[in-house]
């Protein structure tokens, strides 16, 4: 349930999740909406999860969100936003509570730990800086032209998924992911408001404060984000007194995409000594991405209707495959297919099926596969498993079917021959990974 409580004028809207023995305040990023945000499966699930070892202590920040909105050319100072947070934990009766500052949240989270170190038991900060805009003596920031860029980019495009390929590149091209991502900007805040925003986190240096922290802390990081570079956590790390740093796998700015529970993980070990791993969402299985190859080129040259029938055809038969191999459909991605198989060497004989009978519609497809264990989200998936075999997918010329290493020791015995496709640096997978291409 979403209530409200006043920082000065503002009315500050706020939720508790949880029954923990260790008080979490979760800081946002740059905008967020309370109630719009458990409408996306993986946010809700990152919550959760998040709940499950916390009271979990929500709120969005003024401005943004349910909470009231300001003058986007008069936006207060951190140090008055900070009055939020104790506030919404004052509302809450919470004495002393650990931060979790996520993205811009992060310099709040920072500032309000050395202010209040008294009410702080612990300071959480992920993908975090402590400088937005470049200079000489920080070369992690942005430079005003790209700042500049961003700020035109918000002004006319606001209300699409705008720079979903920084902040969620595994699922960019999803389209039910990209629809999620816009709604939840548009109903967090309005155009006018998000670019004073920006402006404002301009202004934002907190180097100075870094070293009055007197609080645990816990630096986290991935090594693939395209927004924050990792050395920038670093430096923020080094600056405050005993913080401890974690450099983590994945692209994903976005803590709630991509492999989450190494984040949540280090978080709750963090905070309580102890990391559980759920046992009710993770499953071995098979994973099967597909793509019609030069996909934009053919609609553009077969025009909207003609493109549409194909795909609908495409699709049609993509289902009946994988129902007759035993698979399940996971989802369609616009121009292929995501499959999972609890047998890797149907898995196989269900691409080079789907490849044959779609070559009868016009198209080619490639196709990856790999076997791992796959995280359960609803009717979605996720986990590490899925990125390789997507990413697999991405190197397959047109007709091609590769498959890791995983799969072809697995299937051994079962007659499907393989040839030897080289090794392969996966973009955002951790390692370098054994390809083979499936001989028809």
């Amino acid at each position: 349930m979403t209530r409200y409580v006043k920082s000065g004028e503002f009315n500050i809207a706020y939720q508790v999740v949880g029954d923990g023995a260790v008080d979490l305040v979760l800081i946002p990023g740059w905008v967020s909406h309370l109630e719009v945000g458990w409408e996306d499966p993986l946010l809700a699930r990152f919550l959760r999860r998040l709940a499950s070892f916390s009271r979990l202590i929500l709120f969005d920040k003024r401005g943004t969100g349910m909470s009231d909105r300001v003058s986007a050319h008069q936006l207060p100072p951190l140090e008055e936003r900070m009055d939020d947070v104790r506030a919404v934990m004052d509302a809450v009766g919470s004495e002393r509570a650990a931060l979790l500052g996520l993205s811009e949240g992060g310099p709040m989270a920072v500032l309000f730990s050395a202010a209040h170190p008294a009410r702080t038991s612990a300071l959480i900060l992920y993908g975090t800086v402590a400088k937005v805009v470049w200079d000489e003596s920080y070369p992690w920031g942005l430079r005003p032209e790209e700042v500049e860029r961003f700020i035109r980019l918000c002004e006319e495009r606001w209300g699409e998924p705008v720079m979903v390929d920084l902040f969620a590149p595994s699922l960019a091209q999803d389209p039910e992911f990209r629809a999620s991502f816009a709604r939840r900007l548009r109903m967090g805040a309005s155009p006018g408001a998000v670019v004073g925003y920006i402006r404002m986190l301009c202004d934002v240096d907190v180097r100075r404060v870094l070293p009055t922290v007197r609080v645990p802390t816990l630096v986290l990081t991935r090594r693939g984000d395209r927004l924050t570079h990792p050395d920038a956590g670093r430096d923020l790390a080094a600056r405050i007194p005993g913080a401890r740093f974690m450099e983590l796998p994945g692209e994903d700015h976005t803590p709630w995409v991509g492999d989450t529970e190494p984040l949540v993980g280090e978080i709750e070990e963090f905070l309580t000594g102890i990391r559980h791993r759920p046992d009710d969402d993770r499953v071995l299985a098979t994973v099967l991405f597909t793509d019609i190859v030069s996909s934009t080129e053919r609609a553009g040259e077969m025009g909207d209707q003609r493109w549409k029938d194909l795909l609908d055809a495409h699709d049609e038969l993509a289902r009946r495959q994988v129902e007759r191999f035993r698979g399940r459909m996971v989802k369609f991605t616009g121009d292929g297919v995501l499959a999972t198989f609890d047998g890797p060497a149907r898995a196989v004989r269900c691409a080079t099926s789907l490849r044959d009978g779609v070559a009868d519609l016009g198209v080619d497809v490639r196709a990856g596969l790999h076997t791992g264990e796959i995280e359960l989200r609803g009717t979605d998936i996720g986990g590490m498993a899925v990125h390789i075999a997507q990413r697999i997918c991405s190197v397959a010329r047109s007709r091609e079917i590769i498959a890791s290493s995983t799969v072809k020791d697995l299937v051994a015995g079962s007659g499907l021959r393989f040839a030897d496709r080289g090794v392969h640096r996966l973009r955002g997978v951790p390692d370098e990974w054994h390809a083979f291409t499936v001989i028809p």
